[in-house]
């Protein structure tokens, strides 16, 4: 444990403190209706702008973990580490195409997750079920590293006591921040991470931008910074070379090697591009403005955060030039400001990693409840809920969720969650076929999709158990990348991302599966939505109830 700078605390605190108002006094920001209602609750009335949008999408996938785990990467010489800046620049064409479609049926048929746009598509409740149950398995350990980072900064900052403390002295600082983020999401809903994200966006800019322009002229430049990088991960080499050749151990580098490497690079970014907005925070956030078209200048504007993005992972070799040594790489970067920043500046860059976890943490929350609430309790347990009740429930989950994500931080090991939070990845990409293709078309069969679905999950999960981690043969989850091959056949060495793969078997059954069901006849069920409503605008008139419902015949809108 560090010693506590009384500087730094003092101005973490009030940042702290700053938001933790915010987030209370949200209740009563841009209030359209009653927050009784899971519109207003958990979708903040569906009336934010492009200036809100951009920063409360930004702020809900740029987070505390981005902050931490990207430059950690870097840090530990991970040759893939860059790989989130290009994933997150293809991203946004991809966006800018289907996320409008999915706004204007979810604003003309009230949908409020993507379950429930999959269970009016497809008039299937067991295909919404397992939509609604992989984006609440996914999220959980989504959240869980939200305070995982909360917890790096207050190893770094000194509080919680040492690590011979007891359990309790130890965990009471991210016990607080857990109440406080429970306390105001069950206040005012997603008002509060959406007026909290213009704080967290303003220091993450503000403390990234003076790091790669202040810290360079410490350490000799940039051009010494990638010198440093470059003879630490040299030496590391040579003096590893067996471990390495044996397989025990993995080379370091900045530049993927133009084998096996540069797959893993491309697939994993670009099966990270499909499945960023499978998640249901990223759909929440997207469903809670006032027309399509905030959602298309956002895709124009978000790339704005892929070049901040660039500058924060450079900044872990900067952590390697400054001579930061931690066993745990995501310390890096905190102790990284700590040792270089002035102390007031340090309780600035520990505030903004805190308050970025604060954000993301209060979406997912409400987005998992949000599927719970509409998709579960609603679609089986109480098909009458008002919307009180379905307000209600959703904040009794949320805090549901938001106390398991602690359990995973408390009494499971960190490792734990960021394998899950790789499976996470990994699982909801397998929802892309009925929510992204079933936006244009109702071709596929709805138990083919289901079927596809399961086989995907399976595939892609026993996958990543079976990777071991490098240098410990017996071990399980060593990554969510691995040579290609299916059910233990090896079609090819290179190293290509579980989720593509597994994504890929998910296509192939689903097709194969809608063959022989409509061959058999068997029933495609009714689809409720019109083609007009992937087009529909705020404004234009609702439709109540769609006329001449086809039950066969799939439409290819």
């Amino acid at each position: 444990m560090n010693d506590i700078d009384p500087v730094a605390l003092t101005v973490f605190l009030f940042f702290f403190v700053l938001v933790t108002v915010m987030g209370f006094l949200a209740s009563r920001w841009r209030k359209v209706g009653e927050l009784d209602d899971l519109h207003e609750w958990g979708l903040g009335g569906r009336s934010f702008g492009t200036f809100v949008a951009w920063f409360l999408i930004g702020g809900d996938i740029y987070t505390a973990y981005t902050f931490i785990a990207v430059p950690a990467l870097l840090y530990a010489g991970n040759s893939i580490g860059f790989f989130a800046v290009p994933y997150t620049i293809v991203l946004y064409p991809i966006i800018f195409i289907f996320l409008p479609r999915l706004w204007s049926v979810s604003h003309r048929r009230r949908y409020v997750t993507p379950a429930d746009f999959v269970q009016g598509r497809f008039d299937s409740k067991g295909l919404s079920l397992a939509i609604a149950f992989t984006g609440i398995l996914a999220t959980l350990p989504y959240i869980a590293l939200q305070l995982v980072g909360i917890q790096a900064v207050l190893d770094v900052i000194g509080l919680g006591g040492a690590e011979d403390a007891s359990w309790f002295r130890k965990d009471l600082p991210l016990f607080i921040a857990f109440a406080v983020l429970a306390a105001f999401t069950w206040s005012s809903g997603l008002r509060a991470p959406a007026l909290i994200a213009f704080v967290k966006d303003s220091l993450i800019y503000i403390v990234i931008i003076v790091a790669v322009v202040y810290l360079p002229t410490q350490l000799g430049g940039w051009g010494g910074i990638f010198e440093s990088a470059g003879k630490a991960f040299d030496t590391f080499n040579a003096d590893n070379a067996d471990k390495i050749a044996s397989g025990d151990a993995a080379g370091k580098g900045l530049i993927p090697g133009m084998s096996t490497s540069q797959w893993a690079y491309a697939s994993l970014s670009l099966g990270s591009a499909l499945a960023l907005f499978m998640y249901p925070h990223s759909v929440t956030a997207v469903l809670s403005t006032k027309n399509r078209n905030i959602i298309r200048r956002n895709a124009a504007l978000l790339p704005a955060y892929s070049f901040l993005l660039g500058l924060l992972a450079l900044l872990g070799l900067v952590a390697i030039a400054a001579g930061i040594q931690v066993t745990n790489p995501q310390q890096a970067i905190p102790q990284l400001f700590e040792q270089e920043f002035s102390p007031w500046f340090a309780g600035v860059a520990f505030a903004a990693i805190a308050i970025g976890a604060f954000v993301p943490a209060a979406i997912m929350s409400i987005a998992a409840a949000n599927l719970w609430t509409r998709n579960i309790y609603k679609a089986f347990i109480n098909p009458n809920a008002t919307g009180a009740e379905e307000a209600r429930q959703s904040k009794l989950a949320s805090l549901l969720v938001k106390f398991g994500a602690l359990l995973f931080v408390l009494v499971l090991p960190n490792e734990f969650a960021i394998n899950l939070q790789l499976l996470g990845g990994i699982w909801i990409l397998q929802t892309l076929p009925s929510i992204v293709i079933g936006l244009y078309t109702r071709w596929f069969h709805r138990y083919a999709l289901l079927a596809g679905w399961a086989l995907g999950m399976f595939w892609g999960t026993l996958a990543a158990y079976n990777k071991p981690v490098i240098g410990k043969p017996d071990s399980h989850f060593g990554g969510s990348v691995g040579p290609l091959e299916v059910f233990g056949i090896q079609i090819s060495e290179n190293l290509i991302y579980f989720g593509c793969t597994a994504l890929v078997l998910n296509l192939i059954v689903a097709v194969i599966g809608t063959l022989i069901l409509r061959a058999t006849n068997v029933s495609a069920g009714v689809d409720e939505t019109l083609p007009s409503d992937y087009l529909a605008d705020a404004g234009d008139p609702d439709v109540e109830e769609v006329p001449d419902l086809v039950e066969e015949g799939p439409p290819l809108y």
